[in-house]
């Protein structure tokens, strides 16, 4: 077994400044503590080695602690794969700083390896030098084979290019917790708190909220408790008192603006948002739902809020999940359901029928790999052509995305707004790098957010003293909305074609054209009351444009900060409002010699641009099941400015140009 000591700040971030030498720990060891602007650590073991709880915990303290992070889970879609080989591996990635970050990092400056397979898995993204700390214990014979090692790559010299920090962590936790009472495959699973523990001495990280955190998880059984605080305890101790770690690294909390802040998950916040929307309405809120992978958290979080109005139903399928919610609309609600997936596929009759009745409903799809199961466990923005046009008929319908995970919350919001305001189905695309990653969330003064209150129909609104349930409003086109049993309003609902005014059925021909023109001149109008087109643009001279929607942002954010360092210029447009988009978006788009999209998908915001504006956008994609990484990105936006010659138009607009 082979140890290297990492002697560099190069070895886990960017230092800055000699080291600061610390107090001697016990046994006369001399700690040097390097000051970093920024770490990217990524834990990874087998699905059973709680890797996913890690670093939700290192999350939550460095959260606690004030610095800027951002994360990305990854992990199987197998509940339980094989232990030990490739398929089972599931990793937690956390970059935090002292500044504002975008992203969760291209790639870990520090790798955390239970096992071989996490360490075959993950150490092809970890660069040169970095850093690779790896459970010795578990590199034996047997599970070198499950992974394809015919040598122990922790001892045939194959790991030259990295620091290798060998840590006998099994034998460790199970020595630390020799008098807990349990027994050896008990006392083992508390291995990753003993890992926690060394992580959080490294990088000086709160250790009271965690301890709190575990007696509070295991609180039935507190011989746990106890044996993972101990494991935790040990592990951090481990840090203070070893040779193999001379050295340990501090990040310093970023700077924010002031506020109460706390750690969310997109999933949290797009909850929140929703609890929020009821709040601001006065409506209760009805959630129809069928677990699905990455949305059914969302189902899990609105299940705790009944104290605010919030009504949750575990349906059957994902029909019925859609089918209560939209009853529950009709009854006066904000009606929600949520899906990903196929599910959004199996509700899209029932959306269909949500335009046709014109209620509110928010349809949450939280887009993963497809087609059809596809990668359950992993991101992708491949729906939005399927929230768009995904019905029969002409049924057209907003659609809104968020951008990051705090974003969600707000983006709740603002889906509820519109539906209740145009009496219209709404749907929410968020994914599965949104809906896993967390960042640090400014809690919202409650008197800040919009005003949704609703005026329901209470008496007729006909001049012959009839209820007319298709009577619009002359500015937003919303029809008047009756609660069933309110006296007088009695009216026809279903699926079949209204007539104009009454709501009565009509297959007549001018009706329907009238009716067809009508629900999407009410969709269309939205672009009035949405804002204006937000271009980052700080020297206001790029000539090319890159333009995203959804969890895009922070890497082509990350992107465009790389490419400006470089001293050369792009535009970053952002699109929350993906249906309709902002009424001065093509004038914009316009003004750019080149414009580029990156997706991941195969191009479908694209094709929308394309389409709409008659625009040659530049199409960049992936459906690699990750988000993209910023250097590469960078890497195309840079070569596509490079090869931007000025259009006849630019040079004659330019001072001095073509006469």
């Amino acid at each position: 077994m082979t140890s290297t000591t990492p002697s560099t700040a190069t070895a886990a971030g960017n230092g800055h400044g000699p080291a600061e030498l610390a107090p001697s720990a016990p046994g006369g060891l001399v700690k040097s503590v390097v000051e970093l602007d920024r770490v990217v650590i990524r834990l990874a073991g087998d699905s059973g080695d709680g890797m996913q709880l890690t670093g939700n915990r290192f999350t939550s303290e460095t959260a606690s602690f004030g610095n800027d992070l951002s994360t990305l889970p990854n992990f199987p879609a197998e509940i339980r794969a094989p232990t030990g080989t490739l398929p089972g591996v599931s990793s937690f990635q956390l970059h935090f700083a002292d500044h504002d970050i975008m992203t969760p990092g291209d790639a870990p400056d520090v790798l955390v390896a239970m096992n071989p397979a996490a360490l075959k898995a993950n150490i092809s993204d970890l660069p040169g030098g970095g850093l690779l700390i790896a459970d010795s214990d578990e590199f034996t014979p047997r599970n070198l084979a499950k992974v394809g090692y015919t040598e122990n790559p922790l001892e045939d010299g194959s790991l030259e290019g990295w620091q290798v920090v060998s840590v006998p962590l099994t034998s460790l936790t199970l020595d630390a917790l020799a008098d807990s009472g349990l027994g050896k495959k008990e006392a083992e699973r508390s291995k990753n708190m003993f890992t926690l523990g060394l992580l959080s001495w490294m990088y000086h990280r709160p250790t009271e909220g965690t301890v709190r955190f575990l007696e509070r998880q295991f609180r039935r059984k507190p011989e746990i408790a106890a044996a993972n605080i101990t494991a935790f305890r040990a592990g951090f101790n481990y840090g203070e008192t070893t040779e193999a770690f001379a050295v340990s690294y501090e990040v310093k909390p970023a700077p924010m603006a002031p506020g109460r802040y706390r750690n969310i998950s997109g999933n949290q916040a797009l909850a929140f948002g929703l609890v929020a929307a009821g709040q601001r309405s006065g409506l209760p809120v009805f959630l129809g739902a069928y677990p699905i992978t990455p949305a059914s958290d969302i189902l899990h979080e609105l299940s705790k809020h009944k104290a605010f109005g919030v009504r949750t139903f575990q349906a059957e399928d994902e029909i019925a999940g859609i089918g209560a919610a939209l009853g529950a609309a009709f009854g006066g609600a904000l009606g929600v359901t949520t899906t990903s997936g196929p599910g959004i596929s199996l509700k899209s009759e029932t959306i269909g029928l949500a335009v046709m009745t014109e209620l509110p409903l928010v349809v949450v799809d939280v887009q993963r790999g497809g087609p059809s199961t596809g990668l359950p466990t992993k991101t992708e923005q491949s729906d939005l052509l399927q929230a768009m046009f995904g019905r029969n008929g002409e049924a057209p319908l907003p659609v809104i995305a968020p951008r990051s995970p705090g974003d969600c919350f707000d983006a709740a919001l603002e889906a509820a707004r519109i539906a209740l305001t145009y009496r219209t189905p709404v749907v929410l695309l968020s994914d599965g790098y949104l809906a896993n990653g967390a960042e640090p969330w400014a809690i919202p003064d409650v008197d800040s957010l919009p005003d949704l209150r609703v005026d329901f129909a209470t008496e007729p609104n006909g001049e012959d003293g009839t209820f007319l349930p298709y009577l619009r409003d002359p500015e937003t086109l919303a029809r008047a909305w009756a609660v069933p049993g309110t006296a007088g309003l009695q009216h026809r609902i279903g699926g079949l074609e209204k007539a104009d005014k009454t709501g009565n059925i009509s297959y007549d021909p001018a009706n329907h054209d009238l009716m067809t023109r009508t629900r999407q001149a009410k969709i269309d109008g939205i672009a009035a009351d949405i804002p204006a087109t937000e271009v980052e643009d700080p020297d206001g001279d790029a000539r090319v444009a890159v333009v995203g929607w959804g969890s895009t942002y922070g890497p082509i954010g990350a992107a465009c900060r790389r490419i400006r360092r470089s001293g050369r210029s792009i535009a970053q447009i952002h699109l929350r409002h993906v249906n309709p988009m902002p009424a001065d978006l093509g004038d914009v788009l316009r003004r750019y010699d080149r414009v580029v999209c990156p997706e991941m998908n195969m191009g479908q915001l694209a094709l929308l641009l394309r389409a709409k504006y008659l625009v040659d956008v530049e199409s960049h994609t992936q459906v690699r099941g990750l988000p993209f990484r910023a250097a590469e990105l960078a890497a195309v936006l840079q070569g596509v400015i490079d090869s931007t010659t000025p259009t006849a138009a630019a040079v004659a607009a330019a001072p001095g140009g073509a006469r």
